[in-house]
Formats: C-alpha cells, sequence, structure tokens
C-alpha cells in the first residue's frame, strides 16, 4: 500500500533508527508533520536516549518538522502515547512513523496503540538486515555519535564515538549489534540530507547510571 501523500507523526527517538525509517518515509513520499518524544516525568531527559530537550529542540529546528514533547512514567507511558496519537489524528495526522526493525513484540504494540488513534503504523525498516541498515545510514550522509551504552551488554568504549563505517566494521569484529536492537547503546543524529545545517554541540559530562554510561551532549 502506498504511503505517498501522507501526513505523518514520527514517533522520534533522536537516534539513527527513528532518524532512517523517517528519511526512508520521506524518500517514499510521506509528509512528516509532527516529531513525537517521550520524556520523563521531569520533562529533562528524553525516554531511554536519555537526551535533553533543548538538544531534541535543535534537531527539530534542523529538520523543519515541529516537535511535540510528552511526559510520561513508564507505567503511564502507553496511556499517555495513545493520547498524543489521538491529538495528532484529530490535527489530520494520518500516520506514525516508527524505527523498529524485526522486534515482533515492538511491532505490535505500535500497530495497536495507532489502531486505537484511528492511525495507521508505518514501519520502513521492518525485516531488514540490521548491518545493511547501519551501512545505509552512514552511506545517506548521516551523522550521529553513541550517547548511551549499556555496560551490563556491551563495553563503555563506545560511548562518544562517531557512527561510521570503522565503527561498524569495529562492532562486528567484536560481535556487537551495529544497531543495537537489545538496547545495547543508543545515538544522537547531528547532521545528514534530512537536516537544514549540522547541530551544534559540545561534549558535557559522562554519567553513570546504574548499569548505564550517558555522554550529556550539549548546545555550543
Amino acid at each position: 500500500m502506498s504511503v505517498s501523500g501522507l501526513r505523518a507523526l514520527a514517533s522520534w527517538s533522536g537516534g539513527k533508527d527513528s532518524c532512517l525509517a523517517l528519511w526512508r518515509a520521506v524518500q517514499a513520499g510521506v509528509q512528516p508533520a509532527i516529531l513525537l518524544t517521550m520524556v520523563d516525568e521531569s520533562g529533562e531527559r528524553s525516554r531511554s536516549h536519555g537526551v535533553r530537550p533543548e538538544v531534541l529542540a535543535l534537531q527539530a529546528a534542523a529538520l523543519g518538522v515541529p516537535q511535540r514533547l510528552a511526559r510520561a512514567s513508564w507505567d503511564a507511558y502507553r496511556e499517555v502515547f495513545v493520547a498524543q496519537l489521538r491529538q495528532a489524528a484529530g490535527e489530520g495526522v494520518e500516520a506514525a512513523v516508527f524505527g523498529d526493525i524485526d522486534l515482533d513484540s515492538h511491532r505490535e504494540w505500535e500497530e495497536q496503540v495507532c489502531a486505537e488513534a484511528g492511525l495507521r503504523a508505518v514501519l520502513p525498516l521492518w525485516q531488514e538486515r540490521r548491518e545493511r541498515l547501519a551501512r545505509e545510514f552512514v552511506d545517506a550522509g548521516f551523522a550521529a555519535r553513541i550517547v548511551m551504552v549499556n555496560t551490563a551488554l556491551v563495553d563503555e568504549k563506545w560511548l562518544g564515538r562517531v557512527f561510521d563505517h570503522q565503527l561498524i566494521e569495529d562492532m562486528l569484529a567484536e560481535g556487537v549489534d551495529p544497531c543495537g536492537e537489545a538496547g545495547e547503546f543508543h545515538t544522537l543524529v547531528v547532521d545528514g540530507p534530512l537536516f537544514k545545517q549540522p547541530l551544534a554541540l559540545r561534549d558535557g559530562a559522562v554519567a553513570k547510571l546504574g548499569e548505564y554510561r550517558a555522554l550529556d551532549l550539549l548546545p555550543a
């Protein structure tokens, strides 16, 4: 089924997979209307990726797509997410774009919440080979850095690395999934063909959050 011309909300983490999914959707004719990012209860960090709202705002400005942040605890996450989808549907949005690749439970959840809101779930990366997607992201001209690692799954040495072909080769050599689908790491996209200009960022502190290590990227 064609997606050309659909007005869509992008489920936006700020990382490589949500970005590549949006890129593919735009190439297929989707019209991005909203970047939806879920943040913690304080509103100070995005869920999972731990990105500051001011950095997400820089991404939205560079992409030229309106940003929407929604605060939620993990317990209230689904309820808040569905409410955001319904609001978007009321504003003429017809679909939601997600960056999941091959986890069936994630796809089922996304299709369910979209059905509740009367939207179509679009997963442009679904069932593609992970290594191929990682290389496509780099080849398309996107730039990203690793901003969080789960040290229970991978070494802290990956934190801060630029996501490029050398990184992909190094990860494959050590048996690390370059897409990080098990939550091994998270990225922040800082430039690429969807961006009007690269993000001006500087490195902040590295935080230890239990098993996680997070690099705080700040506006320059």
